[in-house]
């Protein structure tokens, strides 16, 4: 949700995640967003399924595709990567993108669609700042421990409502739908200018100026 320009009002965003890096089979390394990546799909068997089709159809994975993650597996996610990288030199391509429009290698008969489910999980420290933000930039003041407690719990709790589900499609002309999952950041901003103090701002105009400056109407 951009912020205007000289809106006066504070644009909030999530921290960037700690940059890591992690081993490559040749010795090397890669970048901390893999890592995380890499740790994301390994905590789902959902993501496993879908990434391992995707790989196997493009020939990085000849093993058995399943919900299990496993040596072969990551190392067939770490190839794709690589690849990944060395195109994105050239011509900057996004990991979602590159998964989208690889071809299958096999001449046998075409796999059905692939949907991959992406949920953004919050660190302790991330959702703290968030709600801190929005609290910030909605009431005019600093979150409370007790604020950042309930609305760090609530942003836990909408994760499956908020994940981002792309469909996969099939052939030469591959296409990738991605259906959007609930807004966390707006549904916080929804549920805080909904207590008794957001109502007040409300009258005040505050809230609206905020509104505004996020380009919500």
């Amino acid at each position: 949700m951009p912020v205007g320009k000289d809106s006066g009002v504070a644009k909030y965003t999530a921290p960037a995640p700690q940059q890591t890096t992690t081993a490559t089979t040749d010795g090397g390394a890669l970048p901390g967003d893999f890592t995380d990546f890499l740790k994301l799909v390994a905590k789902s068997p959902a993501l496993i399924t879908g990434y391992s089709k995707i790989l196997k159809a493009a020939g990085y994975y000849r093993g058995k595709v399943g919900n299990k993650y496993t040596p072969a597996f990551q190392k067939a996610l770490v190839a794709a990567e690589s690849d990944r990288a060395s195109i994105n030199l050239v011509n900057p391509i996004s990991r979602e993108q590159f998964f989208a429009q690889l071809e299958p290698i096999s001449t046998g008969a075409a796999a059905g669609p692939t949907t991959v489910t992406s949920v953004t999980k919050y660190k302790p420290e991330a959702a703290q700042q968030l709600v801190d933000s929005i609290i910030r930039d909605t009431l005019g003041r600093k979150a409370t421990a007790a604020e950042i407690k309930k609305y760090s719990a609530m942003l836990k709790n909408i994760e499956g409502k908020a994940a981002n589900v792309t469909t996969y499609g099939t052939g030469s002309n591959q296409t990738q739908t991605t259906m959007a999952g609930l807004n966390e950041q707006q549904y916080l901003v929804d549920q805080i200018s909904g207590t008794d103090e957001g109502k007040a701002n409300k009258v005040l105009g505050f809230y609206e100026t905020f509104m505004n400056a996020l380009g919500a109407k």
